[in-house]
């Protein structure tokens, strides 16, 4: 069986001169605490992402909300044998979120993923503080194989 990656040929910005924001994916998919689970399942599917944040309303009306934890895809799967449709974001989110400024190196957020045990990081502007994106280990591996060449076929018995 041969396994062909289709994606953009761009490789990233190699590993070792990168920064949180060269690897990130730009944008952030939220919902509120009290969305139910099967709902944030149908915008990992729609959106084709692994994790969804989960913002806490804003107090005062024109406030920003602010961003409160992330649900990921094995939070998903680890809640599947319950009710899906009366567990919520907010019940089932990893908390507190970590996050990483976009400025910081892409080093420094494999150090917290792996410090914390998580996959995904919030991706903060470091002026505003507020969130900008996502950075996956994904993203982080896309990162390291950077400068190695073109991607390759990977070939299988």
């Amino acid at each position: 069986m041969t396994c062909t990656d289709h994606r953009d040929e761009k490789l990233p910005v190699p590993f070792e001169t990168a920064t949180v924001g060269d690897a990130m994916s730009r944008g952030v998919i939220s919902c509120p605490p009290e969305t139910p689970l099967r709902t944030v399942a149908r915008m990992m599917a729609t959106f084709s992402v692994h994790a969804v944040f989960v913002f806490d309303r804003a107090e005062d009306e024109g406030e920003t909300p602010h961003l409160w934890a992330v649900v990921s895809d094995l939070d998903l799967v680890a809640a599947t044998p319950l009710d899906l449709d009366t567990l919520t974001a907010g019940a089932t989110a990893v908390t507190p979120l970590v996050s990483v400024p976009a400025d910081r190196p892409i080093a420094e957020a494999g150090g917290l993923m792996g410090a914390y045990g998580i996959a995904h990081l919030a991706v903060t502007d470091p002026d505003s503080g507020e969130p900008i994106g996502v950075i996956s280990t994904l993203d982080i591996a896309r990162s390291v194989a950077a400068g190695h060449g073109p991607r390759e076929t990977f070939a299988s018995a």
